[in-house]
């Protein structure tokens, strides 16, 4: 009688933490899924500074661009036949906006172009129009006395 009342027990009980690990099983299969599968590749806000030597001053504009992550893998045998595939988070389409630098009067050098990324996707780096190594001193930094701008 003690045994059947263990095993009722047992079974009865015995469902829930089965079926709690098949949710925790799906959960862990679908957030493997996305970050193999799909790219976080996508628009963001970026503040960057724009200066020009000539006029000695430095402004802040905001600006979006592509940022996140996108499938790569590296072998570990570099064997020749099997080729690496990097590939980085960069835009599809740009527009190029342009912005007046205070302290140049209405000289051509007083105006400034910067590109702003309309389209992300994930490609392989083009070192043509992207600087594909490790970040410099970033988009932010002024070498000249700052203004903050909202362009």
């Amino acid at each position: 009688m003690i045994t059947e009342t263990t095993a009722l027990e047992v079974s009865a009980g015995g469902n829930f933490p089965i079926k709690r690990m098949k949710a925790v099983n799906c959960y862990v299969l679908l957030f493997c899924w996305k970050a193999i599968c799909c790219n976080s590749c996508q628009l963001t806000n970026i503040t960057i500074a724009v200066e020009r030597e000539e006029c000695e001053f430095c402004i802040t504009v905001n600006a979006t661009w592509c940022s996140g992550y996108c499938f790569t893998r590296d072998p570990v045998y570099k064997y020749p036949p099997v080729s690496s595939v990097q590939q980085t988070c960069t835009f599809k389409e740009v527009v190029y906006e342009t912005v007046k630098i205070p302290g140049c009067g209405d000289h051509p050098e007083s105006f400034y172009s910067y590109p702003v990324a309309t389209e992300c996707h994930c490609e392989t780096c083009d070192t043509d129009s992207t600087d594909c190594t490790v970040r410099g001193l970033g988009p932010s930094y002024c070498s000249f006395s700052q203004n903050k701008s909202n362009q």
